[in-house]
């Protein structure tokens, strides 16, 4: 989980709030990861009156109650939001398995136990939602940063393999960004197409994180072919 020391409070003063931003609340406050936000909306769509980007500041955690508040938190997709009460950060419900989604024309997301280790060997604490970058393009990898977008990435999410049963071994499952290569994916999980349908119950999967395999979601070396760099800001 994030480390709350590593949060700035909203500054009312500030131009620009930090990248990590605390927003204060009288029964939860909310922290945030702009680092981290793919700019889905779902959570204004969800709640309007306590996620605004037309305002500022543009998360107001006393418009609505506490627990409406950590529900819609809990539905990020990337973890860019968390919920914090009592001075801790609540998680959220975990699914009942580590699972990796492809989703069409977008990142890797994974929700479970997830470990996220940088290229240099470092690991990230804990967390139990994260995209992953598949286009090649973002500024902020392994994570996504909506690059897909702007690069207009096109994969359907179609995965060529299947499988019968979800992967229910309990235990972690670690990210390894290996340099200029794949994302090494360990542990017990289960894989889903875009569809929604079982791909792989595998405990080790090399996934394509250039953009350009032919064999997608895997890697299949195109990283090579390319010149794929993945610590020079585009990616390609």
């Amino acid at each position: 989980m994030p480390n709350l020391d590593d949060f700035v409070p909203f500054d009312p003063s500030a131009r620009r709030q930090a990248d990590k931003t605390r927003y204060p609340g009288a029964h939860v406050d909310v922290l945030y990861d702009r680092r981290r936000c793919m700019h889905a909306a779902e959570c204004g769509r969800a709640a309007a009156g306590v996620f605004n980007a037309r305002r500022s500041p543009w998360i107001s955690p006393d418009a609505a109650a506490a627990d409406a508040v950590t529900a819609v938190i809990h539905r990020c997709p990337t973890g860019a939001l968390q919920a914090v009460r009592d001075d801790a950060i609540v998680p959220p419900p975990l699914p009942e398995t580590n699972e990796v989604v492809v989703s069409p024309e977008g990142p890797l997301y994974l929700s479970g136990r997830i470990l996220v280790e940088d290229e240099d060997g470092g690991s990230d604490d804990m967390q139990h939602r994260v995209a992953l970058c598949r286009c090649g393009a973002s500024r902020n990898k392994p994570y996504c940063d909506s690059s897909h977008g702007k690069i207009r990435f096109r994969d359907a999410g179609g995965v060529a393999s299947d499988a019968a049963a979800a992967q229910r071994e309990p235990g972690d499952v670690k990210v390894k960004a290996i340099p200029d290569g794949p994302l090494m994916v360990s542990g017990p999980m289960t894989l889903r197409a875009a569809s929604g349908r079982i791909a792989a119950t595998k405990s080790r999967l090399f996934l394509c994180r250039c953009g350009n395999s032919k064999n997608k979601p895997y890697c299949d070396g195109a990283h090579k072919t390319v010149g794929f760099r993945s610590v020079d800001g585009d990616g390609r």
